[in-house]
């Protein structure tokens, strides 16, 4: 009897680790994930820390591949601000709010491509993108330009072209962040956002662009750690059954892999805890428990499998559910496994996407006196550093001023906080042109202040907004549309006159 218990519980450990998706330390895999990997893990998901160059990406791929082969390697890499595969410097792509000002969908798709070829190329095999949010909330703290909009259509119709995209390349995409994440004032990371408005409102707005990824074909769907009362007026999208089984899969008709956001993140395990949210997440109908962000330990990991195995002993979650999630997951690995097969192998990409730097050029967006561009030689660059957003790693790079004076040499620059702007912003070399740089003008008082002092002292100065252009000061105007690499040059190239 008590063979049969433990050859039972062992089962059990093998779906649970089938159904997480752990990060980890380090740029070489650690022995407990090439142990557990053994052991029934189906995924592993990488992140900035784990990514030196594409090269280095390409050989853990391989050495995680030649522990389980058919394993599922995930990465959040958005081609926008929020990158993990270019993250010491910057996406040489635009993100999704500069191609939706381009609204070009076939555009959009060959940029996708671009990615999932450079993606497949160093062994990554699910992507946890689009971002399909409408973000209808100018104020937004965490979505902004990682959104393709405001507009449900627009976002509908390039969400779709993305998803396209990028599975051509050979990479699954997941839809994020299900039921819509746009129309919030507050980041899942620290609190639990609330969604507003009836069930036709969001028919008609957040759930349009997921329609439209389902109907391309998305391999997965990432959930929002989302209270949305119309939807479910007790428990955020993660751990509802009415949201994940009812809507997600029943209505929208979705048969592929459901993921969750990060289950560390406090919207959830605040409330839950950390193992009881995975717990609650399973049982409400997601298959993939994403987790690794803060939480990258073999202890974390054998924390949400031992509770797993635990739920379905006491019957909180039925054995059934589990290993449909784990059957899931399976055919998530199979499909990535004939992508694979089929895609037109090259060596790994450095990195470098002459289709994002040519989609960056046709997103930026002058108003005012162009006329006084190119600038008159060489200019002094004020850029403002709003609060991170956690989203974003702390490490990408971003600004005007290094791509500028590669293009003009002998550019200055000053970099300020909200705490250490000084008294004249616009201070810098005399006889310069002055360039501010601005990321979500509209969303910061400071910013707006020092800009305003700045534009009092030297009206002739250019701005150029990063984020979301929702507010346009200045004689001169950029909007990228974004903070890449891509998007930085193009708006230097403009000011130094170099296309």
């Amino acid at each position: 009897m008590s063979e049969r218990i433990a050859g039972a519980t062992g089962d059990l450990r093998a779906l649970a680790a089938a159904v997480l998706q752990p990060g980890f330390v380090g740029t070489t895999p650690p022995p407990w994930v090439c142990r557990w990997l053994g052991e029934g893990l189906g995924s592993v998901v990488l992140f900035a820390r784990n990514v030196v160059d594409h090269e280095q990406v390409a050989t853990l791929t391989a050495n995680l591949r030649a522990e389980r082969p058919d394993v599922i390697v995930a990465i959040d890499e958005e081609a926008g601000d929020v990158t993990r595969i270019e993250s010491a410097r910057g996406s040489s792509r635009p993100g999704n709010f500069a191609l939706g000002a381009v609204d070009d969908p076939a555009l959009t798709e060959e940029v996708a491509r671009d990615l999932g070829a450079e993606l497949a190329a160093v062994g990554v095999t699910l992507d946890y993108a689009p971002d399909a949010d409408v973000n209808s909330n100018p104020a937004n703290p965490v979505i902004g330009v990682r959104s393709f909009g405001a507009d449900p259509d627009l976002v509908a119709r390039h969400t779709a072209a993305w998803v396209v995209g990028l599975q051509a390349g050979g990479v699954a995409a997941c839809a994020k962040h299900f039921p819509g994440h746009g129309d919030t004032r507050v980041d899942s990371h620290h609190d639990l956002p609330r969604i507003g408005g009836d069930r036709a409102r969001l028919d008609a707005v957040e759930l349009a662009p997921f329609r439209a990824a389902v109907a391309a074909g998305v391999q997965a769907v990432m959930t929002g750690h989302l209270l949305v009362p119309a939807l479910d007026p007790e428990l955020p999208a993660t751990l509802s059954t009415r949201i994940l089984s009812g809507l997600l899969r029943e209505e929208l008709g979705f048969g592929g892999v459901v993921v969750t956001d990060a289950v560390e993140m406090r919207a959830v395990s605040d409330r839950y805890g950390f193992a009881g949210a995975a717990v609650r997440a399973l049982a409400a109908g997601a298959d993939a428990i994403c987790v690794g962000g803060e939480r990258a330990t073999e202890a974390d990991a054998r924390e949400l499998r031992d509770a797993i195995v635990a739920a379905v002993i006491s019957g909180e979650l039925p054995e059934e559910r589990l290993a449909e999630a784990a059957k899931r997951v399976g055919q998530l690995a199979a499909w990535s496994v004939a992508a694979r097969a089929h895609r037109v192998a090259g060596p790994p990409s450095r990195g470098d996407s002459p289709v994002g730097l040519a989609a960056a050029r046709r997103a930026v967006r002058v108003s005012g006196d162009s006329g006084r561009l190119p600038l008159a030689g060489p200019a002094h660059v004020v850029e403002f550093a709003p609060p991170r957003n956690i989203a974003i790693g702390e490490e990408t790079p971003w600004g005007i001023a290094a791509p500028l004076t590669r293009l003009a040499p002998g550019t200055t620059a000053a970099r300020y906080a909200a705490d250490a702007v000084p008294a004249d912003p616009a201070a810098g070399p005399a006889g310069r042109p002055l360039v501010l740089v601005v990321r979500d003008l509209h969303r910061h008082d400071w910013m707006r202040d020092a800009v305003t002092r700045a534009l009092v002292a030297r009206p002739d100065a250019v701005v150029v907004e990063l984020g979301v252009p929702e507010l346009v000061t200045g004689a001169v105007h950029l909007a990228t549309h974004g903070a890449t690499a891509a998007a930085a040059r193009a708006a230097a190239e403009l000011l130094a006159g170099a296309r």
